[in-house]
């Protein structure tokens, strides 16, 4: 089974971080995703869509440094579902992104370039991709000698 989420968007806010009881920094942020379509008339719609977005440990503390709100980010996670009751009692549910990694796509101020371009890769002999992990800013681009099958 998957539980994948990949999203590419603006914060709407900073990063929030805190750290629990334990000392684990957990931080929150809103991610804005557009989708644009021509209505029955022919106007072209944008609808835009908010995800509220967690990220744990090394992640958070990474977002606090890195992330701002505006700043077009990629995230890659999964979607993780809960339900909690609030300050009257009433049950309460909230869908959130669970970040596993994120990449800032913002260009450099004075360089013109885009900052980290390269998508979220595993760096050789790193073992598997764990939360809070960075990944190599070097794309993964397959060798002229692989067998791809499309």
């Amino acid at each position: 089974m998957i539980n994948k989420v990949i999203l590419i968007g603006n914060l709407g806010r900073d990063p929030e971080i805190r750290k629990l009881e334990s000392g684990v920094p957990v931080g929150r942020f809103s991610v804005a995703t557009n989708e644009s379509y021509q209505d029955k008339q022919g106007n072209w719609q944008t609808n835009t869509e908010w995800h509220d977005i967690v990220v744990w440990r090394g992640l958070a503390e990474r977002a606090e440094r890195q992330l701002k709100k505006g700043s077009m980010v990629y995230i890659e996670g999964k979607l993780s579902h809960r339900s909690y009751k609030d300050k009257d009692g009433i049950d309460r549910y909230t869908t959130d992104v669970v970040a596993l990694t994120f990449r800032l796509l913002d260009k450099r101020e004075n360089s013109g370039s885009f900052q980290d371009a390269g998508f979220p890769t595993q760096e050789p002999g790193s073992g598997s991709s764990t939360p809070g992990s960075t990944a190599s800013s070097k794309p993964d681009v397959p060798g002229p000698d692989d067998d791809l099958p499309f």
